[in-house]
């Protein structure tokens, strides 16, 4: 799964005008706000004008520059988990995919991007050859979701940041704020309906047969199952992922077990696993046999947090929603 390659770092996000920095016949040139500057994970890029030729890898990174209407403005896409959201299937459509999972340094210069978008840090893989400075070192730009490398909690204002970064990189501050009053409305309605709701207990299988790789207090999932009326029975794990063994997944005893959906295993074959595990029998979401599903790409900082908090309220309180 791509969420396991994370980066440690600080980052911090910095959009300011740049007019003292530029020449004349820059300032000149540039579109009505640019110059920019933006930090981002420790990377500072001055963009003279907005992306024409961008690249997203990793569904969140797609489905937020999609979101924003910049599809005119992407060259290519690469690594799905499950399916695009369905009012953006027509503009995805459109653009080329470069590889099912992420591309080679090579294909992925072969378009020639000015912009790469990366969701996870495996999108800038040194080892693949897709490092940040290689490719800033060939003229493209680059940025990750910030995600991946706060050093600090995660908290629903991050996901505003996101989408506040990328609306200036690319001119579009409007459209980002407009994303953002829309993801705080789906949030607003969510809360509404759990006012006064008693917490559940919520432990998450995203995978792992030797141990549990469960969401940490550090990521957005563990701020996701607070909005939807739950507590995370692992959110004192100071990552946004992390491995814990069956034996402590069964101490914590949690009421519910959210499984995240993607790849090849079915989420049927991954409750069977819970069910018949021998560590498990007496863990209550066992016993009473309550499972919560949300796909991988709805718990990432990203464009359906909103809707993603809405679904798994509804799981986790169903009683709130009829």
């Amino acid at each position: 799964m791509a969420a396991r390659w994370m980066i440690a770092g600080l980052t911090a996000l910095l959009v300011s005008g740049c007019a003292s920095t530029a020449t004349p016949d820059t300032v000149g040139n540039a579109p009505p706000g640019f110059p920019v500057t933006v930090d981002n994970c420790g990377i500072s890029t001055t963009y003279e004008r907005p992306p024409t030729r961008a690249v997203a890898l990793n569904q969140h990174a797609i489905e937020t520059l999609l979101a924003l209407g910049l599809e005119e403005s992407m060259v290519g896409t690469s690594y799905l988990d499950d399916r695009i959201l369905p009012e953006y299937q027509a503009a995805y459509d459109g653009l080329p995919v470069l590889a099912k999972e992420y591309p080679s340094y090579e294909s992925l210069l072969a378009v020639e991007p000015d912009f790469v978008y990366g969701g996870w840090d495996s999108a800038f893989d040194e080892k693949e050859g897709r490092g940040r400075q290689r490719l800033i070192d060939a003229g493209v730009h680059t940025y990750l979701n910030i995600e991946d490398c706060l050093d600090k909690p995660v908290s629903m204002s991050t996901v505003d940041d996101e989408i506040r970064s990328i609306g200036t990189i690319f001119g579009v501050a409007d459209r980002a704020e407009r994303l953002i009053e829309n993801i705080h409305g789906e949030l607003g309605r969510s809360a509404e309906k759990l006012r006064g709701v008693e917490a559940v207990r919520v432990g998450v299988y995203d995978s792992g047969e030797a141990t549990v790789f469960t969401s940490g207090g550090k990521g957005i999932g563990n701020r996701m199952i607070e909005a939807a009326g739950g507590v995370n029975v692992f959110a004192d794990v100071p990552k946004v992922w992390g491995d814990v063994s069956f034996e402590q997944f069964a101490e914590r005893a949690p009421e519910v077990i959210v499984i995240y959906d993607y790849g090849d295993q079915p989420v049927a074959d991954k409750k069977r696993f819970l069910t018949e595990h021998p560590l498990l029998q007496h863990v209550p979401a066992v016993e009473h046999q309550r499972f919560a599903v949300l796909p991988l790409s709805s718990v990432v900082v990203g464009v359906r947090v909103g809707r993603a908090v809405d679904a798994l309220a509804r799981q986790l309180h169903p009683d709130r929603f009829s």
